[in-house]
């Protein structure tokens, strides 16, 4: 006997069980999720991106050595001549904890607001009701919003903080980090009640980039705070790095990275410590050169005074770098 239904049958709700599709789908969007938050935090705070890193034997070292302080508990402190890679370096630290960064540059202005956060709006709520014909019921309410700031997103979630340029900030400025590497306790003082303290994430991260003491807009950091971190003092890196970084980034052949590597290091033991141009001027010699279509002596003795007479004062001292950079041209790349 065989049974024919007469009614169509409606399915009410949803299905209980998953097809194998659908669970190799969000198996799939699960070991992606972490990367797909890392994006999304990375890019809402314009987080720069770094496209080359050029890892050499020395290189490898200052990284691990930043590495080790953050395993061992201690922020690192990368302290440099400008120019010589420190936010590269810094940078790719973070990228290879795997964890999102946030990212802060410091300033003359800066304040611990720009740190931590505020309030950035206010919402005004009005309440009428006539519940009884001759009876009105009137509530007025005011809300702030509270919108946090990357050091008060990095602790709270466990984000790797950079925080560059930290010594031009004023010290005052980073008086609130002093508990936070000591006590693991962000004070969050224009917060109310229980919301004033934020317990830090075990997996929270700073790591702190700093010009030398020596130019201009550089603030000394408070010594109760440098004792909380660990300086790692960093040098421009030596000849064969430096050619592998210029030529990662403009393309140049070997032989004319080598020339243009060399002058500027020459010109780097003339000149005192806030006027040495560092690997950054390297590589934007060679972009000005890659973009003309040959050039003759004058052509590059102009090049290399674009990039490497900076931080003149007056006339005088224009024409006591040109002639010093002429006489190294000279030198590295003879009569040609």
């Amino acid at each position: 006997m065989k049974y024919v239904p007469t009614h169509k049958r409606v399915v009410r709700g949803k299905r209980i069980h998953e097809t194998v599709e659908e669970r190799h789908s969000k198996l799939e969007l699960e070991k992606r999720t972490p990367e797909l938050s890392i994006e999304r935090v990375e890019a809402e705070f314009l987080v720069p991106t770094i496209e080359i890193f050029v890892e050499t034997e020395q290189v490898r070292r200052l990284k691990d050595r930043v590495k080790l302080w953050i395993k061992v508990g201690y922020p690192p402190h990368i302290v440099g001549p400008t120019g010589c890679g420190k936010t590269t370096l810094a940078m790719q630290v973070a990228r290879e904890l795997g964890r999102p960064t946030v990212w802060i540059n410091g300033d003359e202005q800066m304040t611990t607001t720009d740190l931590i956060g505020g309030y950035s709006e206010m919402e005004a709520e009005s309440v009428r009701d006539r519940f009884v014909h001759n009876v009105m019921l009137a509530k007025d309410r005011t809300k702030f919003t509270w919108v946090d700031n990357p050091l008060t997103l990095a602790c709270k979630y466990g984000y790797t903080l950079v925080y560059n340029e930290f010594s031009r900030a004023k010290p005052e400025a980073n008086n609130v980090l002093l508990s936070v590497l000591e006590e693991n306790i962000l004070e969050l003082p224009t917060m109310f009640g229980d919301e004033r303290y934020i317990k830090v994430h075990p997996d929270f991260t700073a790591i702190f980039t700093s010009n030398s003491i020596e130019y201009a807009g550089v603030h000394k950091p408070q010594d109760a705070l440098l004792d909380r971190m660990v300086d790692i003092y960093m040098d421009y890196y030596d000849f064969d790095t430096e050619v592998k970084i210029v030529q990662a980034h403009t393309g140049m052949p070997l032989q004319e990275a080598k020339k243009v590597v060399k002058a500027v290091r020459i010109l780097r033991e003339k000149l005192p410590e806030p006027h040495k141009p560092g690997t950054r001027a390297e590589i934007m010699i060679c972009q000005g050169l890659n973009a003309m279509d040959g050039y003759s002596k004058e052509d590059l003795e102009q090049i290399y005074m674009d990039i490497l007479a900076t931080k003149i004062g007056e006339p005088k001292e224009l024409l006591k770098k040109g002639g010093l950079i002429r006489e190294i041209l000279s030198e590295t790349y003879g009569d040609a």
